[in-house]
């Protein structure tokens, strides 16, 4: 248990396996969003890092499939994990999380591979 708070990079699959496919996409980004719910209920706060690259692509003209792409989606987790205390990573093939793992080892920060590995935080704050 822990009191203070962690903010969580939940890592997964985003555009790997999809060939560039806008609803395959989508469906990967929801299996990431569908992590948030259990790492905020834990008392924590969670983040994935295309929330943060993707309205950063849309700023720059760009897109997911666009070659601006890898230097904006790797990049934005690689300086994200700079600041964040734990990393979530869900099934699936994916190069960019597994360097969000590694990244995380080299930082000494913990890397879960389930939401009930996560310490609840203690005491929970008030709804």
């Amino acid at each position: 248990m822990t009191d203070k708070p962690m903010l969580i990079l939940i890592a997964g699959p985003y555009r790997s396996g999809t060939d560039g496919n806008p609803q395959a996409m989508a469906d990967n980004l929801a299996r990431l969003e569908a992590a948030a719910w259990p790492v905020f209920a834990a008392g924590h706060l969670p983040v994935i890092g295309e929330w943060i690259a993707l309205p950063v692509l849309h700023s720059a003209g760009a897109g997911p499939t666009d070659p601006l792409a890898d230097q904006v989606l790797y990049p934005t987790a690689q300086r994200l994990l700079t600041h964040c205390d734990a990393v979530l990573r869900l099934p699936g093939e994916s190069a960019g999380a597994d360097q969000d793992v590694a990244t995380a080892r080299r930082l000494g920060l913990p890397v879960y591979d389930d939401v009930a590995q996560i310490p609840p935080r203690t005491p929970q704050e008030a709804a």
